[in-house]
């Protein structure tokens, strides 16, 4: 059974809230096992199809869910430990950060079951954290003790090398051994979202069943018996197998592991990954119409209404509709950014809550969700955390959180005082959910002057002139869906909210919204050389070229586009196949 609602008006809060929210308060680390009074961690079984799915209440378990279900299988709730005794199958999907993780292990006794379990060889599929929690310790946060399991200790990515952290996109497999759940995969590219990984060594190699490379060639996934687990997400590797084939990438991980003994048909390799793909992410801005219905629409420089005498919003089609159809079409992330509907009560938007359930039942790529994260009160008084409001956006599908308006006020307190008080959203996510699961959405509007000197913010020298010849420009940031300026430049803001947690920043450019002539060359390479996390490009976007052009001249991660792949002009797997023949490095 789903946790309720969120928007409840019971005071207490959901149960997995509350789980997620407690990770904040739990010492550090517990180095003995022990067994508890009573269980309040959550997992699911399903006594009649073997499958027992672990959650312990922090992080989008919801696509895993799905995924299992969509294979065959159903997943219940259960109460005690002895439930993952007595598991068939266990299946250990690990959000978050890993002090946080083994706290609420070694809190309900969690710990000690599921070492035992995988110590009798039965079998387990552990993902992202789950991988990392089998290991000796981890140096996040800590040292932490972990499980044990596996010899080794779980650390950071190097960021000194040139490499972003965290480490997000679809990346190649070096198979290492026979790996059964990776059969037909090793061509392909898998999705990663992490900052912290597990390196090979003499100690565990008889483990390790695939590396990847980023910077160094760190531990992709496991094997020992009937034991798995993988640092990549199966549930969110959706791609297809070709461009051409009903078969997807991730489901059939999960398959292999749910039926072992089916004998499935190895499908001939088209392409071999190579490396840390570019991603083309498809955005769908969401808001309400005249008449109240939930739309996609897109914005002229963020004016999202017709130049009709009727003046309505631009409808371009159904949220839920259009996710699906750009999953099938191989976008490699969908992003729904609610432009209206979170104002005044972020959680009382119950049909933005359901497109992101329903879109998770079918969607296996990442899903973001912004608009509106922040603490809050509502009409009766109840306060509500930005942590509480992320939460139930993870526990509806979204992989990663959105930032806007609520980023640039913490940027400018934090860039006044010096000071990381722990209270902006930015902090109170990143700290539960790690980095890698908290976006930060740029919105600046290009401001040109004569003399760099005029400004206190950072200016570059302009590739096209401005209107009276001026050379010089900076980009101020804005709030409130671009309607009011605010005294931060982007690059001042890309810095200090990367010092406050974010783990990517989507970089979007009012002046090119909607224009179809290209990106922000000179806005992207400013930011993407500035940080060192993952950049999208956003705004602007009218043709293939347009995405080769910005991955070769900046450091963009990633592109986004909204309004081209909404009218069908340029098709999702148009961009990718220009890409590929520009030998750019993209997931078919």
């Amino acid at each position: 059974m789903e946790a309720p609602p969120f928007a409840s008006s019971s005071k207490t809060l959901p149960f997995r809230s509350s789980s997620a929210s407690s990770l904040l308060f739990l010492p550090k680390t517990h180095l003995n096992f022990r067994r508890p009074r009573s269980f309040s961690v959550r997992a699911s079984s399903a006594a009649d199809s073997g499958v027992t799915l672990l959650d312990y209440g922090a992080g989008n378990v919801r696509s895993v869910r799905n995924a299992i279900r969509h294979l065959g299988f159903d997943v219940k709730d259960v109460q005690t430990p002895e439930d993952i005794l007595n598991a068939e199958r266990l299946v250990f999907p690990g959000v978050g950060a890993f002090a946080a993780a083994m706290d609420v292990l070694n809190k309900n006794g969690m710990a000690e079951a599921i070492c035992s379990y995988i110590e009798k060889d039965r079998p387990f599929l552990g993902i992202c954290l789950g991988l990392q929690l089998l290991f000796e310790s981890s140096e996040e946060n800590g040292p932490v003790k972990g499980l044990g399991l596996i010899p080794g200790v779980v650390g950071r990515f190097d960021s000194s090398n040139g490499f972003r952290v965290p480490h997000i996109g679809w990346n190649a497999l070096q198979i290492e051994k026979d790996s059964l759940i990776l059969d037909d995969v090793g061509s392909h590219h898998v999705y990663f979202v992490h900052s912290y990984r597990a390196m090979p060594s003499d100690e565990n190699k008889d483990w390790v069943s695939s590396t990847c490379n980023y910077g160094d060639n760190f531990i992709a996934s496991v094997r020992r018996g009937n034991v798995h687990a993988v640092q990549f997400h199966p549930e969110k590797s959706g791609g297809k197998i070709s461009f051409l084939s009903p078969v997807y990438v991730g489901l059939t991980i999960l398959r292999r592991f749910l039926y072992p003994k089916t004998n499935l048909e190895k499908k001939p390799t088209e392409r071999k990954a190579l490396k840390l793909a570019k991603r083309v992410i498809a955005c769908l801005d969401v808001r309400t119409n005249d008449r109240g219905d939930l739309v996609v629409t897109k914005g002229d420089q963020y004016d999202v209404r017709e130049h009709t005498k009727e003046n309505e919003v631009r409808e371009l089609g159904k949220p839920v509709e259009l996710a699906r159809q750009y999953y099938k079409d191989g976008a490699d992330e969908v992003s729904f950014l609610n432009i209206t509907g979170f104002r005044d009560f972020p959680l009382g938007d119950l049909p933005m809550l359901q497109v992101l359930r329903y879109t998770s039942e079918n969607v296996f790529v990442p899903l973001t969700v912004g608009g509106g994260i922040r603490d809050f009160t509502d009409a009766n008084g109840r306060h509500y955390s930005s942590l509480e409001v992320a939460s139930e956006y993870f526990r509806c599908g979204a992989d990663k959180i959105s930032i806007g308006s609520d980023a640039v006020y913490a940027a400018e307190e934090y860039l006044r005082t010096g000071v990381k008080n722990g209270k902006s959203s930015l902090e109170q996510i990143s700290r539960v959910y790690g980095n890698q699961a908290v976006v930060v959405s740029i919105d600046p509007r290009r401001v040109y002057i004569k003399n760099p000197k005029d400004v206190e913010f950072k200016t570059i020298r302009v590739a096209n002139p401005g209107p009276n010849g001026e050379e010089f420009a900076w980009y101020q940031c804005t709030v409130s869906g671009g309607r009011e300026g605010r005294p931060i430049g982007a690059y001042e803001l890309a810095k200090a909210v990367e010092e406050l947690g974010a783990g990517e920043i989507l970089l979007n450019c009012i002046d090119c919204d909607g224009q179809k002539k290209g990106f922000d060359i000179d806005l992207i390479k400013l930011i993407s050389d500035a940080v060192s996390i993952p950049v999208i490009a956003s705004s602007g976007a009218g043709s293939a070229e347009h995405f080769s052009e910005v991955f070769r001249k900046t450091n963009a991660s990633a592109a986004l586009a909204a309004g081209i792949f909404h009218r069908k002009e340029v098709p999702i797997q148009s961009v990718k196949e220009h890409l590929l023949n520009e030998q750019i490095e993209v997931r078919i």
